[in-house]
């Protein structure tokens, strides 16, 4: 089952040179465009989806167990705005057209806990950089986790790339859900187990950028 639905909403990735246009997967013109990297089951995803149909959506997830949800959910609510790329979202983000994002979604990654691990955690200066190269002027970024450590590694190394503006005013601005950020099935667990979840929101700038 896996196999014969994936296809129809798998992303090609271009040969080496070529860069792709992500509005072009889709058979219907999208005003924008937006990414989740590392979607897990997939229910964000879906949630956005649905609300948001003049969208078109990319999700990228490399575990099967989380593409093969999201795939039940795009049949169930018959969504027809999201594609996938089952691998690492770098490789997408490599092959992107230069300022072809509109928002972007990296909601509760694997912390790596472990120091010697760091270099493995998803929000690097590396990726922001991939992300800077990626993202219109004004688009958003969009962080969440409930991992205290790497929430502060996530908010230093965001605010400290010149191609990011933090737009938190107040401490509910990053404390608080906002309304259209639906929660998932990891963060009610968060929440049963005590963990204060984090949610950072960024706008790209206009100017700035090491990309």
């Amino acid at each position: 089952m896996f196999e014969n639905k994936l296809p129809a909403v798998a992303i090609a990735l271009p040969d080496a040179g070529e860069s792709l246009h992500p509005a072009a997967l889709f058979p219907a013109a999208v005003s924008e465009i937006w990414l989740e990297i590392g979607f897990g089951a997939g229910d964000h995803l879906a949630w956005q989806a649905l609300r948001n149909p003049e969208v078109g959506f990319l999700g990228c997830e490399p575990f099967v167990e989380g593409v093969a949800n999201l795939l039940s959910r795009i049949e169930r609510d018959a969504l027809r705005n999201i594609r996938i790329l089952d691998d690492d979202a770098r490789l997408l983000l490599d092959a992107l057209a230069p300022a072809s994002l509109d928002r972007v979604f990296i909601l509760f990654p694997d912390p790596w806990p472990k120091t010697r691990h760091h270099k493995r955690r998803i929000v690097t200066p590396e990726t922001l950089d991939r992300l800077a190269r990626a993202m219109r002027p004004g688009a958003e970024l969009r962080l969440a986790t409930d991992h205290a450590d790497y929430a502060a590694w996530m908010l230093a190394h965001a605010t400290d790339h010149p191609a990011f503006a933090w737009t938190a005013r107040r401490p509910a601005d990053w404390r608080v859900r906002p309304a259209d950020w639906p929660g998932t099935r990891y963060e009610a667990k968060a929440d049963q187990q005590g963990r204060q979840s984090c949610y950072f929101s960024f706008r790209r700038r206009a100017d700035g950028t090491r990309a």
